[in-house]
């Protein structure tokens, strides 16, 4: 169950993933498997390969991919999550969902 994002920030996400780019979307989660993680970040994009290949230079396995028919994605959660943030860019998504622990 996702939390903490727009209508407009989700269709954002689905517009350039399924544009064939790759882009994010970090959320607040709740999933009773995973509850020692309270967000989550989706890489996605509609070219398979496009996202198979991105996720290899940061060690993802193709098997890990969520492949959805339309917005295939990798689920990115804890340490990793904030390393790839860290390493696009996202610095943005790590301030607005306080990701890192504090000290």
């Amino acid at each position: 169950m996702a939390f903490g994002l727009s209508k407009s920030e989700l269709n954002e996400w689905k517009e350039k993933v399924s544009a064939g780019e790759v882009d994010f979307l970090t959320h607040f989660w709740y999933d009773p498997r995973f509850p020692e993680y309270k967000t989550v970040t989706k890489a996605g994009c509609s070219d398979i390969q496009k996202l198979a290949d991105w996720g290899k230079k940061y060690g993802f396995k193709r098997e890990w991919m969520h492949n959805r028919t339309m917005f295939p994605h990798f689920d990115l959660l804890g340490n990793e999550q904030i390393r790839v943030l860290e390493l696009e860019g996202l610095d943005s998504h790590i301030k607005r969902f306080n990701l890192r622990p504090e000290g």
